[in-house]
């Protein structure tokens, strides 16, 4: 459910156009208003780099300090408007050295691609061995709908698979959270959609200006739990991670 017959080219293709459409009329949301914020906060480097990838103009990390990625030109030129640091690029193949951020975001983006091993690889790879890994994806293939298609997702994740696929590439678990912020109602996501399909300038300014105000006041406190929480019914999932080899020696050191 949700692997589709289009190639690479065509689902990146369609992805940037989608998004090239949302950002172009959107308005640039301060990492500060969300939920996030108090874990970033969190675990900022002190000194160092920090990466987020494809954030468009929702970022999690602060704007100034940041490196972006995304394959977005209207996200990035608001972007490089506040002081940031962008470059047009896909997270499959991210311009960077081996080891060059401590801290690294891609929320929302191994959901929206062909090759997720290539993502993944990518994501651990400019990582420093110590570094905090911030990732999110939706869960349960069961949970697909129109929706998934429309915003152009790739696949949804079993729990199980979710994990396993991060170990192929180095990476536990050492918190998640319940994430998203998503409407639960069917009826409004289609009708949503509806709009930003044939009446897109007045769908946009309603999101600006109503619909995405009220998603930021009603965001739920993230509850973050350690390891993998329970999957049982979530939509979709935060999760913290490190390299599996940082995450053994910050047992073994918390064990003397």
């Amino acid at each position: 459910m949700g692997e589709g017959s289009y190639s690479e080219r065509e689902l990146l293709d369609a992805n940037r156009r989608f998004y090239d459409m949302l950002w172009a009329g959107a308005r640039l949301v301060e990492p500060q208003r969300f939920n996030t914020w108090p874990l970033v906060s969190s675990v900022l480097p002190r000194s160092g780099l920090q990466l987020e990838i494809a954030a468009g103009l929702r970022p999690r990390l602060p704007i100034e300090g940041t490196q972006f990625v995304d394959i977005s030109g209207p996200a990035l030129e608001t972007l490089r408007g506040r002081g940031a640091k962008v470059v047009m690029a896909t997270v499959s193949s991210l311009p960077f050295r081996t080891g060059a951020f401590d801290l690294v975001c891609a929320l929302d983006i191994v959901e929206h691609v062909d090759d997720e091993d290539a993502a993944l690889s990518e994501i651990a790879r400019v990582a420093t061995p110590a570094a905090v890994l911030l990732l999110s994806a939706p869960l349960h293939p069961s949970r697909w709908t129109a929706f998934d298609d429309f915003v152009g997702h790739r696949r949804r994740y079993e729990p199980e698979r979710l994990l396993a696929k991060l170990a192929q590439h180095g990476l536990t678990v050492e918190r998640s959270a319940v994430y998203g912020m998503q409407p639960r109602s069917s009826r409004l996501l289609d009708l949503g959609m509806w709009w930003l399909t044939h009446h897109r300038e007045r769908a946009m300014w309603w999101y600006n200006r109503a619909f995405m105000p009220l998603g930021l006041r009603f965001q739920k406190r993230l509850e973050l739990g350690q390891g993998m929480i329970d999957g049982t019914g979530v939509d979709e999932i935060l999760l913290v991670c490190r390299r599996q080899d940082a995450a053994a020696g910050s047992q073994r050191d918390g064990g003397r």
